[in-house]
């Protein structure tokens, strides 16, 4: 069997919406694959303005993203035509938005293939399949909107997927206009499903059925979870009550950001 191909995207994904997932999630097709993640002062140089995520928190998200196999700091010298030296590439991914003829020569030069995804290429918000696991884990169910999803949403799903297999139940469209009113949610409930379900700590992403707060039943009846996780903002509807009466393990926990990040807020992020 001959070894994987070994894939590089490079960029700056401040900010890394469900189009940088399903760039890399085909990227990843291509090979095992790394991302060259540039600095701030890079990204700055770029766009003239301070990136709007400092490189810790991207390094955090990018981490936590099953396409990736890896993420490489680049110096500060990183150029946006240029990978450094040292690393071993069979294949450049890049989008047509990004790709430039500095990037193709310098591939050509160097003996790397140059593979440029069309924009038509990376539409959709595919259901991610689940993710494997080891027989004899718990089973836990997390629900919410995850309507624009950032560092500290990561970190909640993190903490929560060390108790056992994590099933997220992302709120439909209906139900979170009921619960939050016009203009909610930002994103339409496949594309909060792909993101949630393109992170690694995720067994399986799925959207809810019924409706208010427990808008999820349908689903954990059909999970039969062994732990409903929840944090401290979710602590509503009467969750534990509903735990109480179907004998499931009920956890409440801390908005705590992952070490040396910021507190994040989906409603700070979004403007309202």
């Amino acid at each position: 069997m001959s070894p994987q191909k070994q894939v590089i995207v490079s960029g700056g994904f401040d900010d890394v919406r469900s189009q940088d997932l399903r760039f890399l999630e085909e990227a990843a097709k291509l090979g095992e694959l790394s991302v060259l993640l540039w600095p701030d002062e890079t990204l700055q140089k770029l766009t003239g303005k301070e990136p709007k995520f400092p490189l810790a928190e991207r390094l955090y998200f990018l981490n936590a993203i099953r396409y990736v196999s890896r993420v490489i700091e680049a110096d500060g010298s990183a150029g946006f035509d240029t990978l450094p030296k040292n690393l071993k590439v069979d294949v450049w991914a890049d989008v047509e938005a990004t790709a430039s003829s500095a990037r193709k020569k310098f591939a050509v030069e160097n003996k790397i293939a140059c593979h440029i995804f069309k924009a038509d290429e990376l539409k959709g918000s595919p259901e991610p399949p689940p993710m494997p696991s080891a027989p004899g884990r718990k089973k836990i169910v997390a629900t919410g909107s995850y309507d624009w999803f950032h560092s500290g949403h990561i970190r909640f799903l993190e903490e929560v997927s060390a108790y056992g297999d994590l099933y997220v139940i992302v709120g439909h469209d209906a139900n979170i206009r009921l619960l939050k009113g016009e203009g909610h949610p930002l994103l339409p409930q496949n594309e909060r499903r792909y993101i949630v379900g393109s992170i690694k700590f995720v067994k399986q992403a799925l959207i809810s059925s019924g409706n208010g707060w427990l808008d999820a039943d349908p689903e954990i009846k059909k999970l039969k979870p062994d732990i409903y996780a929840v944090n401290e903002d979710g602590d509503k509807g009467d969750k534990r009550g509903y735990c109480q009466k179907n004998g499931i393990e009920y956890l409440v926990f801390k908005r705590t950001p992952a070490p040396g990040l910021p507190r994040r807020s989906s409603t700070d992020l979004r403007g309202f």
